[in-house]
C-alpha cells in the first residue's frame, strides 16, 4: 500500500516556474517507476514524466522536453516535478503516480496502482 500526496500547484503567468511535490508513504520500496500525469477538462490523462526510483533514468513528453525535469529524494520518498517556461497548454490537474514495476509503457495509466488526489496548474497568457 502506498499513499501519495501532491503539492505545489498554483496560478502563474506564461514563462513562469513551478515545483510540484509528491510525498510518497506507506511501503515505499515496492514503486519500481513514479510518474507525473497531467488532465484538463475534457481531456483524457495524459503522461508528462516519469522516473525509474532505482536507477534515475527518466523520460519525457515530447512537449516538456527542455522545459520540465523530474527528480528524486530517496532519503525524504519525494519526487518532483521542475516546471519551467510554463506555457497556457500546460494548465491542468497534476498527478503523481506509482507503479510496482519498471513499465516499458510508462505514459500508460493502467501500468500504476496509486494516484494522489492531484494539484492544480494554471498558466495564464
Amino acid at each position: 500500500q502506498v499513499q501519495l500526496v501532491e503539492s505545489g500547484g498554483g496560478s502563474v503567468q506564461a514563462g513562469g516556474s513551478l515545483r510540484l511535490s509528491c510525498a510518497a508513504s506507506g511501503d515505499t520500496y515496492t514503486s519500481r517507476c513514479m510518474g507525473w500525469f497531467r488532465q484538463a477538462p475534457g481531456k483524457e490523462r495524459e503522461g508528462v514524466a516519469a522516473i525509474y526510483t532505482s536507477d534515475g533514468s527518466t523520460f519525457y513528453a515530447d512537449s516538456v522536453k527542455g522545459r520540465f525535469t523530474i527528480s528524486q529524494d530517496n532519503a525524504k520518498n519525494t519526487v518532483y516535478l521542475q516546471m519551467n517556461s510554463l506555457k497556457p497548454e500546460d494548465t491542468a490537474m497534476y498527478y503523481c503516480a506509482a507503479a510496482p514495476w519498471y513499465t516499458g509503457s510508462w505514459q500508460n495509466t493502467l501500468e500504476y496502482n496509486y494516484w494522489g488526489q492531484g494539484t492544480q496548474v494554471t498558466v495564464s497568457s
